[in-house]
């Protein structure tokens, strides 16, 4: 098998393990924000996540490598984790998982916009005007939801977007900045600096109530999971192909999660929500294509 062969199927590979993990995981976040509230669920996560890949990675005596210095971890865990959580569990019990995931569908639109400010990336003229049918997908997502169009919609909407643009602009850091790190430190650095910067927020939003032994199940197994060894995968596609290619794996998240929300959860979406996410998801695609760049 050629090497070119091998990277393709170790892409495949992690592309399947993180879609359906993360796309399970808008249903997990919601069990884990019913008892923490929407500051725990994200703060807890994070300092489980950081302290347990350290401690396997002392167990397995893997070296780490962390003198880059702290200000990329604090970026890279204020923007990738403490943003991007944080506004996906303030979203899902406002918006609901179906909407929440189809607004993470767009993140990479933003990270290919990132990308291509940043230089990091290049987009084709086809992908120009995916970028234009992206954007106007997500007008037809929030300007025209199935439930009444209230300020805890507004909020849930635009907490969203806020935590979809912070995720795509770690992404590309990760890329720019942490590019001589390896996945296992961004992990642990970002995780950690994620769970420092949103833990005083525990002050003003609590937990709901006393987690029980299945409550700290479900956020220790979240964290394990969907959080150090997902992102120990994902941080190595972004260092081997990428930022806009990595976070295009959301697209099949998505997915996962609107059949969960609709199907299990019984969420309403909209038929025009639907051509909005639709549109996003076209649009995300074109940016891949490889004519005359620009």
């Amino acid at each position: 098998m050629s090497n070119r062969s091998t990277i393709d199927l170790d892409v495949i590979a992690k592309f399947t393990i993180l879609s359906l993990a993360w796309g399970v995981s808008f249903l997990w976040v919601a069990l884990v924000i019913d008892a923490f509230g929407w500051v725990g669920a994200v703060t807890i996560r994070s300092f489980i996540a950081s302290a347990a890949l350290y401690g396997i990675a002392k167990a397995m005596k893997k070296p780490l490598d962390f003198s880059i210095g702290a200000k990329p971890f604090f970026i890279l865990g204020f923007t990738t984790v403490a943003l991007q959580l944080i506004g996906f569990s303030v979203a899902v019990p406002r918006i609901g998982t179906a909407l929440t995931a189809i607004v993470v569908g767009a993140i990479p639109l933003f990270s290919a916009v990132l990308g291509k400010l940043w230089g990091i990336e290049r987009i084709s003229r086809l992908g120009v005007g995916g970028l234009f049918l992206g954007f106007f997908g997500i007008i037809l997502l929030v300007g025209f939801p199935k439930e009444p169009f209230t300020p805890t919609f507004i909020l849930g909407i635009a907490i969203a977007l806020i935590g979809s643009i912070a995720s795509a602009y770690g992404s590309n850091y990760s890329k720019r900045s942490l590019h001589s790190v390896g996945p296992w430190e961004q992990v642990i650095g970002s995780f950690f600096f994620g769970g420092v910067i949103t833990a005083p927020l525990l002050l003003i939003a609590p937990f709901e109530r006393t987690p029980s032994a299945l409550d700290w199940a479900y956020v220790i197994s979240l964290a394990l999971v969907c959080s150090s060894f997902c992102y120990v995968l994902y941080y190595g596609l972004v260092a081997k192909i990428g930022p806009t290619k990595s976070i295009s794996v959301e697209f099949i998240v998505t997915v996962i999660a609107v059949l969960i929300g609709a199907l299990y959860l019984d969420e309403a979406i909209s038929a025009i929500q639907l051509v909005g996410g639709f549109f996003v998801l076209v649009g995300c695609g074109l940016i891949f294509t490889k004519p005359k760049l620009v």
